[in-house]
This record gives structure tokens, C-alpha cells and sequence, in this order.
């Protein structure tokens, strides 16, 4: 059985790996496509090119579902051709132990998948964009696109800008009181936060709100202590798509303590989860489909298959994730419900095969 199952594995394995070569090709090829349309003086070809080239981690995470469908349809196709599936059901191998040694081959691809979504994919996706926004608009678009609103209990941060240096430029603070009512409003004409989470804030000006009247306090520097550090800023201005997991489930945790809607965020992290989960059970639904009513079929018949039930699935996740946010479904049960659904495809279809 452990000649059998590495067998199948690297079988597997190689044609998933092709598969993924030429989707990767062909997503490529549109990203610059598209990247090209945005073309200008400062952003040109050779810029195109490396967007491109970053993203690929992150389009071989978002396409690895897709690819080992497609790639166990191709690789256990060419054995029942072979009729190498045959003298392994003949020699006393059961459908269910072909699926387990089939599985290995999934728990691989999805230990990959995990390791490429949360450590390379991700970071790489963010350096591209900020690349291509500093090519595109020089530093001062970079700063006049980086303001960002963020709360602190009673208190919301409005910054002018971020940089690598963690100084925010001007800064306004609004805070409330526990009846929500309006405190006081502050202006710092620059901001930063020093290496004890401190923030300082220089040339500071607040005018706070009270029954007696209106008082106006000035400063040329106060310090601030609050929970928002520049770790949680940074992630605060990045896509969910270029956040790792822990980037979401941390930010999750802040917008759920600051009474802050985290639907999009959590949609996000549960597709993530659910997608990488799905890679499991692709070359179980590929054994299904060869066993089945693949048996006597050619390769492109196969192939066709497998992109019409990847991009079903694909269709369907985003569809529903998307939904999920609109409707305000709950994004765990939202984002699982085509992984589930596969699931039982699958099962269904391995217990038909005689």
C-alpha cells in the first residue's frame, strides 16, 4: 500500500503541477494584459510585468482548488487508460483505500496551500499594489491614498497619511462620552508613535465641549497613550486579500471590540479557510468522476470536466460570499456551504462505484 500510495502521489502531484503551471500562465498573461490598460509614463511595461510576477503566489493559492481537480483527473485518467486502476481494484484494493491514498495527496496540496496563503502569498500581493501605486502616482499619491479613519473606544483617529517611519502627518481626534455625545475635537499638526507605543503629537490644539461652554487647550506636544499601535494601522490600510490569517483574525478582534462591523474581514478568513480545506477533497471528487462516469471518457473530456466543476465551484463561493456580506449571513456557514456540498458529492458518488 505505501509503494501504491506514493505512486498515486507523484502521479498526482505532477500533473496537478502542470495544471497549475498553465493557469498560472494564463492568469499571468491577463493580469498584465489589464495592468497594461493602466500604462502611463511612470508605469510602464517592465512594471506590468513584475505586478504580475508578484501576484503569483497569491493566484496559485486562489487557483490550487481548481488545479487539483483538474490535475487528479488528468493523473488517475491516464491510469485507468492505462488500466493501472484495474490491476489495483483486481489485486484486492477497495475504492475506499484508493480514496485514502488518494487523500495523501490532498492533505500535501492543502499543507502547501496553507503555507503559500498565510506567509507568501499575502505580503508579496501587498508589496505588488504598493509597488504599482508608487509607480503610478509617485509618494505624494502614495500619501494623499493612505489616510485612513480608525477607533480607540470613545476616541476616532482620522490620519493624513503613513509612512515606513510611522509618522502620520496631521492627525484630527474626536472624542465622545458615554452618552456618545461629542467631547471634544483635537488637531495635531504631525503625529508618530515612538518606540514605547506612545503617541506623540506635536503642535496640539483641542477644543472640548461641556455644559459650562467651550474650552480650548494648546500644547506644542502632548502624548497620547492608546491601543491602536502601528502594527494594527498598517493592517487597518490594507486589502483583505493581502492580509495573512493572522493579519484577519487580529484585526477581527479589534473591529469586534471597538463595536465595528467585521463582516467583510470575516468573509475573507472563512472563504480562505474553506477554499483551502476544498483542495482536500478534490482528488477524492476526481476518483469519484474516473470510476464513474469518466470511466470510458478521453482526456479533454476529463479536463473539461474538471474546469466546469472548478469554475462551478469557484462561481458559486465568490457568489455566495459576496451574498453573505449584502444579506448579512453569517460568513462561517455562507463560505462552507460549497465546501460541504462537495463533500457529500463526493461520498455519494465513492459509494456508487462497484
Amino acid at each position: 500500500m505505501n509503494i501504491l500510495s506514493v505512486y498515486l502521489m507523484r502521479t498526482i502531484l505532477t500533473t496537478t503541477l502542470l495544471v497549475l503551471g498553465v493557469l498560472l500562465a494564463l492568469a499571468g498573461l491577463f493580469e498584465v494584459i489589464g495592468e497594461l490598460d493602466d500604462a502611463g509614463d511612470k508605469y510602464g511595461a517592465m512594471q506590468a510585468l513584475l505586478f504580475a510576477a508578484l501576484r503569483m503566489p497569491q493566484l496559485a493559492f486562489e487557483m490550487l482548488p481548481i488545479a487539483s481537480l483538474m490535475g487528479a483527473l488528468a493523473g488517475l485518467g491516464g491510469l485507468a487508460n492505462n488500466s493501472e486502476l484495474v490491476v489495483m481494484r483486481s489485486a484486492g484494493l477497495s475504492v475506499w483505500s484508493l480514496a485514502r491514498a488518494v487523500a495523501l495527496t490532498g492533505v500535501i496540496l492543502t499543507v502547501v496551500a496553507a503555507l503559500v496563503g498565510e506567509f507568501i502569498g499575502p505580503p508579496l500581493d501587498y508589496f505588488a499594489r504598493t509597488m504599482r501605486t508608487e509607480a503610478q502616482y509617485g509618494k505624494a499619491g502614495e500619501r494623499s491614498g493612505s489616510a485612513t479613519w480608525v477607533k480607540d473606544g470613545p476616541v476616532i483617529l482620522n490620519l493624513d497619511r503613513m509612512n515606513s517611519e510611522f509618522e502620520f502627518g496631521g492627525i484630527y481626534l474626536f472624542r465622545f462620552g458615554d452618552d456618545n455625545s461629542l467631547a471634544s475635537i483635537a488637531r495635531a499638526e504631525n503625529s508618530g508613535i515612538d518606540e514605547s507605543d506612545n503617541w506623540i503629537l506635536e503642535n496640539f490644539r483641542e477644543t472640548r465641549f461641556s455644559a459650562d461652554g467651550v474650552q480650548v487647550v494648546k500644547s506644542s506636544r502632548e502624548v497620547e497613550n492608546f491601543e491602536v499601535n502601528a502594527e494594527l494601522l498598517g493592517v487597518a490600510m490594507v486589502k483583505p486579500v493581502s492580509l495573512s490569517g493572522r493579519g484577519l483574525i487580529g484585526y477581527i478582534r479589534y473591529l469586534k471590540k471597538n463595536n465595528l462591523t467585521s463582516l467583510r474581514y470575516e468573509s475573507e478568513l472563512w472563504f480562505r479557510v474553506a477554499s483551502t480545506a476544498t483542495i482536500l477533497i478534490m482528488p477524492m471528487l476526481a476518483l469519484a468522476f474516473v470510476f464513474g462516469p469518466l470511466r470510458s471518457a478521453g482526456a479533454g473530456a476529463r479536463l473539461m470536466v474538471g474546469v466546469l466543476i472548478g469554475l462551478g465551484y469557484f462561481l458559486a463561493s465568490k457568489t455566495l460570499a459576496s451574498s453573505g456580506q449584502v444579506f448579512d449571513l453569517n460568513p462561517a456557514i455562507v463560505s462552507w456551504f460549497p465546501t460541504i456540498a462537495l463533500l457529500l458529492i463526493t461520498v455519494i458518488a465513492l459509494r456508487r462505484v462497484h
